[in-house]
C-alpha cells in the first residue's frame, strides 16, 4: 500500500509506515507524477483534487484534515469511485476560541462597547453552534442564518440573512464555500450592516466580495479577517484597512490539529482495513497543551477581554502577519499550536 500526504500535517509521520510506504510532500507541490501509483492522498486544503492530480491514477481514497473540501472535486471523485473524508468539526474549537478573542481584543483596543449587542452568526454547523454557545453564555442576544437548516430543521430558530444583518451590531461568517456562498457578503450584503457593526469573516475568503469590503469598511466599527481571497496571494490593501489580520490560523489549536489528523488516519484505516488505528488519536501528557476551562460569571467587558487575550493574544499573530504577508504559507506551517478554552 502506497500513500501520499502533505509534510505539513501534525502528528502524522509514523503512524502508517508500520503498513505503508509513505511519502511526504509539501501539499501545495504534489503533481499527478507524485501519485501515479498511490492508493491514498492526506492531504490539506493546499492539494487541489482535480482530473488534472488524479486522471490515470490508483488513488482510491481522499482524506482531507480540514473541515472545508472546496479544494476537492466531488464529481470526479465520485465518478471514479474515489472516497472522500473530510475532518468535519475538527476545529471548531479553535476557530470559536479566535472570533472572541479577536471581538473582545478589538473592542478593547478602539473602546467599542459590545455588552448587550446582537450578535448574527451566519452558517450554523460545528463551528456555528459553539460561537453561539459562547454568545449565548456571554449574554449576547443571538441571531442565526442557515438556509439549509432552516429547511430541514424548520425556520423558528432560523431568521433571514437580510433581518440578521439590519439587525445585529456583531456579524460573523461561518459558511462552506460553495455556489451559494462565493461572494456572499457583496456590495448589497455591506449595505444593510448597521453603521458601526463589527464584521469577522474566519470562514472562506473567497465568500467576501473584497473590494465590496474595502469600499464599506469607513462605515464598520471594526474587521477581522483570517481567510482571503487567493490565498497566499492576499491583499496588501485589506491587511492595511483592517483591524485584525491572520493568516488563516483561526483553527490552529493543539486540539483542532490532533482532532484532524485523527479523523484523516481513521478515515485511511477504516477503508484499507488497517484494524490497529481504527481508533487513533495522537495524545500528549504535556500539561501546557490541554484545554482551559473558563469561568467568566461576573466579569465585565474589560475582565473577559484580558482572560480572552491571556489564553489566546491574538496581536500577536497581527502583528507577524503584518510584517511579512508574503511569508503567508511559511507562518501556517510554523505555526505554535495554541491550545483551546471552552465553557
Amino acid at each position: 500500500m502506497k500513500i501520499v500526504a502533505d509534510k505539513n500535517i501534525p502528528f502524522l509521520e509514523g503512524v502508517f509506515e508500520p503498513y505503508a510506504d509513505v511519502r511526504y510532500i509539501n501539499g501545495k507541490e504534489i503533481t499527478r507524477e507524485d501519485v501515479m501509483d498511490a492508493d491514498a492522498l492526506i492531504i490539506r486544503t493546499r492539494t487541489r483534487c482535480n482530473a488534472a492530480l488524479l486522471e490515470g491514477t490508483k488513488v482510491k481514497m481522499i482524506a482531507t484534515a480540514t473541515i472545508g473540501t472546496d479544494h476537492i472535486d466531488f464529481d470526479y471523485c465520485n465518478s471514479h469511485g474515489i472516497e472522500v473524508h473530510n475532518a468535519e468539526g475538527c476545529n471548531a474549537g479553535g476557530v470559536m476560541q479566535y472570533v472572541f478573542s479577536a471581538l473582545y481584543g478589538v473592542a478593547a483596543r478602539k473602546a467599542l462597547k459590545v455588552e448587550g449587542a446582537t450578535f448574527g452568526i451566519i452558517g450554523v454547523g460545528n463551528v456555528g453552534r459553539l460561537v453561539e454557545r459562547m454568545a449565548r453564555y456571554l449574554g449576547f442576544k443571538v441571531l442565526l442564518c442557515d438556509p439549509p437548516r432552516a429547511v430541514k430543521e424548520g425556520p423558528e430558530a432560523f431568521c433571514p440573512l437580510d433581518t440578521l444583518l439590519e439587525q445585529s451590531q456583531i456579524v460573523t461568517m461561518h459558511v462552506p464555500l460553495d455556489e451559494t456562498t462565493r461572494k456572499m457578503a457583496n456590495a448589497d450584503f455591506f449595505a444593510k450592516l448597521q453603521p458601526g457593526t463589527i464584521f469577522l469573516n474566519a470562514s472562506r475568503g473567497e465568500v467576501v466580495d473584497e473590494q465590496a469590503l474595502i469600499d464599506a469598511i469607513p462605515k464598520l466599527g471594526a474587521v477581522i479577517i483570517d481567510t482571503w481571497n487567493n490565498e497566499p496571494d492576499v491583499n496588501q490593501k485589506l491587511i492595511d484597512m483592517v483591524d485584525i489580520a491572520t493568516p488563516h490560523i483561526a483553527g490552529y489549536s493543539f486540539q483542532g490539529k490532533q482532532n484532524g489528523t485523527a479523523s484523516a488516519v481513521q478515515a485511511v484505516a477504516r477503508h484499507f482495513g488497517i484494524r490497529a488505528l481504527y481508533d487513533f488519536h495522537p495524545e500528549t501528557d504535556i500539561e501546557e497543551h490541554e484545554p482551559v476551562k473558563l469561568d467568566l460569571t461576573g466579569k465585565n467587558q474589560g475582565e473577559i477581554a484580558a482572560v480572552f487575550q491571556y489564553n489566546y493574544p491574538i496581536f500577536t499573530d497581527d502583528f507577524r502577519f503584518r510584517a511579512e504577508p508574503g511569508s503567508f504559507e511559511k507562518m501556517r506551517s510554523d505555526y505554535q499550536y495554541r491550545r483551546e478554552i471552552y465553557i
